[in-house]
């Protein structure tokens, strides 16, 4: 059984993800979590150190895929490696859009939470940094052009999933399953085949 801590940001994260960062107390995380809110303060300072530990600790696994990227290169093919990535790309910043526009929406928040992020080395340039690493790492390996810029690459790649996952909640769809995949191999083709050194 999850220990009260991870119940509670679990909690949290369905709170926020349903009701939105407006409606997200800290009764309702309670409530939710089957804890009193004199435990949730027994584990987190305030609403908002709440709120960003679940932002920074339920991001799902893409940050561990960006972070093992380099551990990748020279392996299986460049094309696989950077599916991978954005596919995981795209269900993260899908869940990361709407909470987001709230933060950047409440000046102390958001100050709280880049200040959170700067003092753990964390940031939305680190996926970018990561995936250019990685791209480096290939091109060293001659696995891309010699004239590939990794970081306008990563760039490339991670904005535009990025620019899907914002405007996939403006679409009254249900994503299907394999949406994901087959956006982020798309995305990945066609990003993709100007940099692959000739055969």
């Amino acid at each position: 059984m999850a220990d009260t801590r991870e119940r509670i940001l679990d909690a949290a994260a369905r709170v926020l993800r349903e009701q939105g960062l407006s409606r997200t107390t800290t009764k309702r995380i309670a409530r939710e979590s089957g804890f009193s809110e004199a435990n949730l303060y027994k584990r987190f300072r305030d609403k908002n150190e709440l709120l960003l530990a679940v932002l920074t600790e339920r991001g799902g696994p893409f940050g561990h895929i960006v972070a093992g990227a380099r551990d990748r290169a020279g392996t299986g093919t460049v094309r696989r490696n950077l599916e991978e990535i954005a596919a995981a790309a795209l269900d993260f910043y899908t869940e990361a859009v709407p909470t987001g526009g709230a933060i950047f929406a409440d000046p102390q928040l958001f100050s709280a939470f880049r200040d959170h992020l700067a003092e753990r080395g964390l940031g939305p340039h680190v996926p970018r940094d990561l995936v250019a690493a990685y791209l480096r790492d290939e091109r060293e390996l001659g696995r891309l052009r010699a004239d590939t810029d990794a970081h306008a690459t990563a760039a490339l790649l991670l904005g535009a999933c990025f620019q899907q996952a914002f405007l996939s909640h403006f679409t009254a769809e249900p994503r299907a399953a394999d949406a994901d995949r087959d956006t982020a191999a798309a995305l990945v083709r066609t990003l993709l085949g100007p940099l692959l050194p000739p055969e």
